[in-house]
């Protein structure tokens, strides 16, 4: 007889020693089956990763990105839908008929200023001042396809019934993307959700997340021109208007919740010193807990920018530009997950990897920390405790139109820095690689949950209505005349594009995205002068 493998062991495991979850799994030889999908796809994921973080597109201008994404999709049997909720970027891939339909998503967009070259500790830009993936969100997508793709092939051999739907998390850097998608009904005949986030570590969790939602609003204000010498008098400045709000605020902020976050930043503060300032905008994200909180602490914004305008001659208008939602995961989705992670396990990292962490965090002045070896416990409201506030991400709409989870994947190095360079660092080396091959293993594994056993779905939704849904109600400030702000990024990417289309990568002439750039694994090293 042969020696069972280690997943196989794990699931069996799973399947005798758990009984209260085991009406809501899939048989252990599919789930085995859907993991070497994923591990013959490994290489279609190392090539994802690594084109999509040569691609480096922040929001709204993921053109190269979904480009090549939808392209795969299509080849293997998905039908694509391009420009969905009036985003040129969006778009969902669907396969199937009949039985529940579920949605998977990640993000594609990267950060503005966090050019990096891959593989090198020090920090070292490819093109100064262009964007990068200094949040990691280039390792999801991949995850996600080879996820579909490992549940699509299974589903047709053994003749389960069910549909996916791709999706992807365009400019959420920006937070303006996925209020839309529901608005639009994206959503609407989806009966279970799985997103996908990278970090350092392998688990989920459900209930209120601990983030706060957020509304993203531009606040434009209208003077008059004038000789800023010569005739002050007869100007009325909009850069006073802004600066007026700003103090306001500021002072306002002394009296506001403590798990209130808001800031901001000037966007036109006017043309040159001596003309009074006509125009003037000043950009602020307002976040807040629950969908009351968020909508009041909007609301005392809009009251200040009205009265920043009375108290200065000049007029304001306000443009919102995204909206998040609070984070709610949901309970039998994330329990049925969780035993998925536990049967896959953290990736089997190598020495190199071992010491390329570690050069990273002596290099930055970061603290010493090793690659994960064991998955996180599942996280709930118990051991996260009271939260007092802080970042956002828009899946939270997501979460409130159908029952949702966030995976989060092992592909990033711990101790690095989020929204910022040290976390590019990893995201196109085998540590990226092996963290979205372990994520897309517990998504295929969690879809076929979904497609197999219909408890599972019926106590989604029951704990979405009857728990989520208990003391909240979806309620986000976005109205039916707001749209996209689709403009972002434009002009920038028009600038920075030829410069980084030297950096795309090229599988078909390189292993890898190292190779094509020259740097040793495990670099210690700074990065080689451009070639």
């Amino acid at each position: 007889m042969k020696t069972m493998t280690a997943l196989t062991a794990a699931l069996l495991c799973t399947a005798l020693y758990a009984p209260a979850a085991a009406n809501a799994q899939a048989k252990p030889a599919l789930k085995k089956e859907a993991a070497a999908n994923v591990d013959a796809h490994a290489k279609l994921v190392q090539e994802m990763v690594d084109s999509i973080f040569s691609y480096a597109e922040p929001g709204f201008q993921e053109y190269k990105t979904s480009a090549y994404v939808t392209g795969i999709l299509e080849k293997n049997g998905f039908k694509v839908t391009r420009g969905v909720a009036g985003i040129p970027t969006a778009w969902t891939a669907t396969w199937g008929d009949g039985g529940p339909l579920i949605a998977l998503g990640s993000d594609i967009d990267c950060l503005l200023g966090l050019s990096q070259y891959p593989g090198s500790p020090t920090l070292k830009p490819m093109v100064a001042g262009a964007p990068g993936h200094g949040e990691g969100h280039n390792s999801g997508m991949p995850l996600i396809v080879a996820a579909a793709i490992a549940a699509k092939d299974v589903m047709q051999k053994n003749g389960i019934k069910g549909r996916l739907m791709i999706w992807p998390g365009v400019a959420e850097e920006l937070l303006a993307t996925k209020a839309f998608y529901v608005r639009d009904g994206l959503f609407k005949d989806v009966d279970a959700s799985i997103f996908t986030h990278v970090g350092n570590g392998f688990g989920t969790g459900y209930g209120e997340m601990g983030n706060n939602g957020m509304v993203s609003v531009e606040y434009s204000f209208h003077g008059k021109t004038s000789h800023a010498a010569g005739a002050p008098w007869a100007g009325r400045s909009a850069l006073d208007g802004v600066e007026v709000m700003d103090m306001a605020w500021n002072m306002r902020r002394e009296h506001l919740p403590l798990t209130q976050r808001s800031h901001y930043v000037i966007t036109n503060g006017g043309g040159q010193p001596n003309v009074v300032p006509g125009e003037a905008a000043v950009w602020y994200y307002f976040r807040e807990q629950t969908f009351d909180s968020i909508r009041k602490l909007y609301e005392t914004g809009n009251t200040i920018s009205e009265a920043a305008a009375m108290a200065t001659g000049t007029t304001v208008t306000r443009k919102l530009l995204g909206y998040a939602a609070p984070n709610f995961g949901n309970k039998p989705l994330a329990e049925a997950a969780q035993l998925n992670i536990k049967a896959v396990g953290m990736p089997q990292w190598s020495a190199d990897d071992q010491a390329f962490a570690k050069a990273i965090q002596v290099a930055n002045g970061l603290k010493i920390e090793p690659l994960g070896t064991t998955v996180e416990p599942i996280s709930t409201p118990e051991t996260r405790g009271k939260s007092n506030g802080g970042g956002s991400d828009d899946i939270g709409d997501i979460m409130w139109a159908v029952p949702t989870i966030t995976i989060r994947f092992p592909s990033n190095v711990p101790s690095t820095i989020g929204h910022n360079v040290t976390a590019a660092i990893a995201m196109a080396t085998p540590i990226a690689h092996k963290g979205a091959v372990a994520g897309a293993k517990a998504v295929a594994m969690t879809v076929l949950d979904m497609m197999t056993t219909p408890a599972l779905i019926a106590k989604a939704k029951d704990y979405f209505d009857n728990v989520q849904h208990k003391d909240q109600k979806y309620d986000p400030v976005l109205t039916a005349e707001d749209k996209p702000a689709i403009h972002l990024n434009e002009q920038l990417m028009a600038q920075m594009r030829p410069q980084m289309e030297k950096f795309y990568y090229d599988p078909t002439k390189y292993g890898s995205y190292l190779e094509q750039l020259g740097i040793a694994y495990p670099a210690t090293a700074p990065a080689p002068t451009a070639k």
